[in-house]
């Protein structure tokens, strides 16, 4: 695992030198095929890169974005009307059989199909249309690393693609093109390696965030899960307030992430009043906030890109804290590389 994160910056710089023109050529497809809506099919770490794409989807090219529930298709056997809509599978692996049998299904109901993949060889890729390889390498550990900020990264340059056309533009490949260096220097700062040893006896942990920083929170939370076996509360800072609020003490840890967004300003708001029921919240962003306990600075950059840099912390928080636990965060009980459901 700690060679699957370090690898990260070389992977974002492979994405962007060897697959830009072929992501732009995915783009132009589908800027062909005017999809009316956009439906994605995930599973686990990949569903958080998903749920990232369906923000930028919404967000950069106002179409209306769902996220697929297989079962409804594998166990159900629904077949929706899927007329003028793209369906994108995203997997590392490619291979569990209910999201390949979800992109077979959406063609036969006249779906466009796209699988986002590591494995070009993959059932996905082979049962849908178009196929991005995000390039990321073989991945050793069980929890995905690479693979998943790869995700974000290929799913990134898609979108933007789409918008610019079928072409991916000049400036936004240049803003690009300083993720890698970016991504260097969160890596080399240990502020989390120390931070660990605050959290090596909690049962529980909250993690939120809102708009793009959401995927983040929701994939640290399964970080921390399969790799400390501690159990990891993931929520929007919205939803956080309508309920689960109530068990915000000092005992029950809160990793917010704030960026400089819009959405990161609302953020705010949301650790002042987890300061005020006194809950120990380490905030990972760009600038201190208020009502926290602690801070892990992150990289300044535009918030559609900000999910690529700040994952890199959590990731390193989960790896050291699985240590200092005495687990083997290469292993996870119980877990396999390829999960197949159905």
């Amino acid at each position: 695992m700690k060679a699957d994160i370090a690898e990260q910056p070389e992977v974002f710089a492979r994405l962007l030198d060897e697959r830009a023109a072929q992501i732009a050529e995915v783009a132009a497809r589908i800027v062909e095929w005017k999809p009316r809506s956009v439906v994605f099919t995930a599973r686990g770490t990949s569903d958080h890169a998903a749920l990232y794409a369906a923000y930028l989807t919404e967000i950069r090219l106002g179409l209306p974005v769902g996220l697929a529930s297989p079962s409804a298709v594998t166990v159900y056997g629904a077949r929706p009307d899927l007329r003028d809509t793209l369906v994108v599978g995203v997997s590392q692996s490619g291979g569990s059989p209910d999201l390949h049998e979800v992109l077979r299904v959406a063609r036969e109901q006249g779906a466009h199909t796209l699988a986002v993949t590591n494995n070009a060889e993959s059932p996905l890729a082979r049962a849908a249309e178009l196929h991005i390889d995000v390039a990321a390498g073989h991945e050793v550990a069980v929890a995905a690393t690479k693979t998943y900020t790869a995700e974000l990264l290929a799913l990134l340059m898609l979108v933007e693609s789409v918008r610019g056309g079928g072409t991916l533009p000049a400036g936004e490949l240049a803003a690009l093109r300083e993720l890698p260096g970016h991504a260097a220097s969160v890596l080399a700062d240990d502020t989390v390696v120390d931070l660990a040893a605050r959290y090596r006896f909690a049962d529980r942990l909250v993690t939120t965030g809102r708009g793009y920083a959401y995927p983040t929170a929701r994939e640290t939370a399964l970080k921390l899960m399969e790799t400390c076996y501690l159990a990891g509360l993931a929520f929007s800072g919205a939803d956080l307030l309508h309920g689960p609020l109530a068990m915000a003490d000092p005992d029950v840890p809160v990793l917010a992430v704030v960026g400089s967004g819009p959405a990161g300003q609302s953020m705010r708001d949301v650790v002042a009043r987890l300061g005020e029921r006194r809950a120990d919240t380490v905030v990972f962003g760009p600038a201190a906030v208020e009502g926290a306990s602690g801070w892990v600075r992150t990289p300044d950059v535009d918030e559609r890109y900000a999910p690529l840099l700040d994952i890199l912390p959590l990731q390193r928080l989960a790896l050291s804290l699985a240590l200092l636990r005495g687990e083997d965060p290469d292993a996870p009980r119980g877990l396999k590389k390829v999960t197949s459901t159905l």
